[in-house]
């Protein structure tokens, strides 16, 4: 009966609230989804690869994670999702400068 009395009471929460609650659902949901889209990748190629498209879920979901961390003031979950955020990015430049030197040799 608690979860269905927290789903009821959240409903009746401010819009303002429920809206700060879905960011941060979609952040959950956006990098959670990285899984599947490594899995779903590496299935098709018939070897485990990281696509380039784990690593911006990653990033968003990362980043919006953080921005409803820090909403919550939720400090150690705020350090959690943005220690990584620089890896994150990071990954993504050296997939492209990568690209770019093949491209060009």
């Amino acid at each position: 009966m608690g979860f269905l009395t927290h789903l009821y009471e959240t409903a009746l929460q401010p819009p303002y609230d429920t809206a700060w609650m879905l960011f941060g659902y979609a952040g959950a949901a956006i990098f959670g989804v990285r899984f599947l889209i490594q899995w779903i990748t590496s299935e098709k190629r018939g070897h485990s690869v990281i696509p380039l498209r784990f690593w911006y879920a990653s990033l968003v979901g990362g980043m919006i994670s953080f921005i409803y961390a820090v909403h919550q003031s939720a400090w150690p979950l705020v350090l959690q999702q943005a220690l990584p955020l620089p890896i994150y990015a990071r990954n993504i430049w050296m997939i492209y400068r990568d690209r770019r030197r093949g491209e060009s040799v």
